[in-house]
């Protein structure tokens, strides 16, 4: 092995520096920039559309809500939250969310979630009530909750903004429609019921609502309504009398008389009715005495009563 030189190491040449306008050596390899490009792994593409989906329903969801209401029953027998709908003219417009006992445990607490088309019926006026099947002596009503379950029908009202309301027991079967409330009086109310038709010269015109005692409980009263389209039959001296009996009358020269009112009448009860060929218009609420059999000369009066047109 050979000693280094001794002596001064030559100094290289200075190299010469690189002018920016000196052109590349083609014998030096380039050096290329590329763009790295982020690529979705498949398998995180199948949860990101399902997240996409279940956002864009949660936020359809939210827009189609609408108010929380409450009302307060005695009795909310068939009422299920989740499960319950609330209806306007056969329509979901709700459904129930919540169902408890008040703090004293009288009454049932039932909150409802109003759909967003169906925030009218959060006003002061509307009225709530349980649809439940009802089978009795000549009445069936609901039986389309025997299949589908109890529902909460609703009418809505046309005052302020409300969230809190009192249901009806029992729903009149004409609420809703316009017309004439009066009220008969009598000291025995017979064999009319709620819903018991009014007839006028045969032709059912209304219908019994309601059935109570007056405040002295010394009579029966019953609520009676009568549609728009013959309120104007209703005069001042009109006389009503209650029907659905067999009238047996029998005298020697005339022999038997056996006078039958409707199956309906028969069945339910019923009340008819006639006015005097003169006379004013009754007013609402007017009181009437309701009498167990006609008089014969009620039965000849003929007023000529201009009634609307029908739908």
């Amino acid at each position: 092995m050979s000693d280094p030189p001794k002596g001064p190491v030559p100094e290289e040449p200075p190299s010469e520096p690189i002018s920016a306008d000196r052109a590349p050596d083609p014998a030096l390899p380039r050096a290329t920039m590329r763009k790295r490009r982020w690529k979705l792994p498949v398998v995180w593409i199948v949860p990101l559309v399902a997240a996409l989906v279940a956002g864009s329903l949660v936020y359809q969801r939210m827009q189609e809500r609408g108010p929380t209401i409450t009302i307060r029953f005695r009795d909310a027998s068939g009422v299920k939250p989740d499960q319950t709908e609330m209806r306007y003219r056969g329509v979901p417009v709700g459904q129930v969310t919540r169902a408890e006992l008040t703090s004293d445990q009288q009454h049932v607490l039932v909150s409802v979630q109003l759909h967003h088309s169906a925030e009218g019926l959060a006003r002061e006026g509307s009225v709530f009530w349980i649809v439940r099947p009802e089978i009795g002596f000549g009445t069936v009503r609901g039986l389309s909750t025997v299949l589908t379950g109890s529902y909460i029908q609703s009418m809505p009202g046309k005052g302020k903004a409300k969230k809190d309301f009192v249901g009806l027991e029992s729903a009149s079967p004409t609420m809703g429609q316009p017309g004439m409330n009066v009220t008969l009086a009598s000291t025995q109310i017979g064999s009319v019921r709620v819903g018991s038709p009014i007839f006028y010269r045969g032709v059912e015109v209304g219908a019994v609502t309601a059935l109570e005692l007056s405040r002295d409980a010394t009579a029966a009263q019953a609520r009676a309504f009568i549609s728009q389209r013959y309120a104007r039959l209703i005069r001042v001296g009109s006389r009503f009398w209650m029907v659905g009996g067999v009238d047996v009358d029998f005298g020697l020269f005339r022999g038997l008389q056996i006078n039958v009112d409707s199956l309906r009448s028969l069945v339910t009860g019923g009340i008819a009715f006639a006015s005097p060929d003169e006379g004013e218009i009754a007013r609402e609420g007017t009181t009437f005495l309701l009498h167990d059999k006609p008089q014969k000369e009620w039965l000849d009066w003929r007023p000529k009563i201009t009634l609307p047109a029908g739908d």
